[in-house]
């Protein structure tokens, strides 16, 4: 079995979601959308496929001539039943794949909250990340696709986690982040969007530290029970 990984930026990789990627029997690659073999991607082709995060919107198409080529193709493996999972800038372009309009959300939402996982999410591996604090690091939202069970929110954004059947899970939030050290980069990268929230670089160096491990291995937990529902 084979998993594709997206990256959308060089430090949004599958950081702690590898491991139970790789455990579960996958052969792991990893492809970025400024590679310029992106656009010949095949997307029907893996077994498993992984979109992970950045800093861009959906709606910045101008700005992201790939975004509209990823767009399509997410959409013809979600119509063929193919097994995929969105994390954060993932789980707005299968949004977006399914209809869906995405846009700015009404603030910053930066740091480690719990998500409150509804009785349909508790029906499903979600329900590994209730009452465990979980990395937010996002300004943007979208709306329900049509078809899709919403499973999670959090205090400030409603549509935190969704699915598609058993072979599609979408999260706004970051699960698997919590000891990958690419942390100070977004940390360096992002003073603006910390300002706007609230917080500080210090705050979520600390949380980090003090929550990340708790918080990667719910995601691993969630990932893992995901992974095992597909065989």
């Amino acid at each position: 079995m084979r998993a594709l990984i997206v990256r959308h930026t060089a430090y949004e990789g599958a950081a702690g979601f590898r491991e139970p990627i790789e455990t579960a029997g996958y052969a792991f690659s990893r492809i970025d959308v400024l590679d310029p073999a992106f656009s010949d991607a095949d997307f029907m082709a893996p077994d498993l496929l992984v979109l992970m995060g950045g800093p861009m919107g959906v709606y910045e198409r101008a700005a992201h001539p790939w975004i509209d080529g990823e767009v399509a193709r997410i959409a013809a493996r979600l119509a063929a039943g193919l097994p995929t999972i969105g994390i954060c800038l993932g789980s707005q372009l299968i949004a977006a794949a399914l209809g869906a309009a995405v846009y700015p959300g009404p603030a910053q939402e930066i740091g480690f909250a719990p998500l409150t996982v509804n009785p349909s999410g508790m029906a499903t591996p979600v329900r590994q990340l209730a009452d465990t604090p979980v990395l937010h690091w996002h300004g943007d939202t979208f709306d329900l696709p049509d078809g899709c069970e919403l499973l999670a929110s959090s205090a400030l954004y409603r549509h935190q986690a969704y699915r598609r059947g058993a072979r599609m899970l979408a999260l706004q939030c970051h699960p698997e982040m919590g000891e990958d050290p690419r942390i100070a980069t977004w940390i360096d990268a992002g003073a603006a969007d910390m300002a706007a929230a609230g917080t500080t670089a210090e705050a979520v160096r600390s949380d980090y530290a003090a929550k990340g491990p708790q918080a990667v291995a719910a995601g691993r937990a969630m990932l893992a029970e995901w992974l095992a529902a597909l065989r």
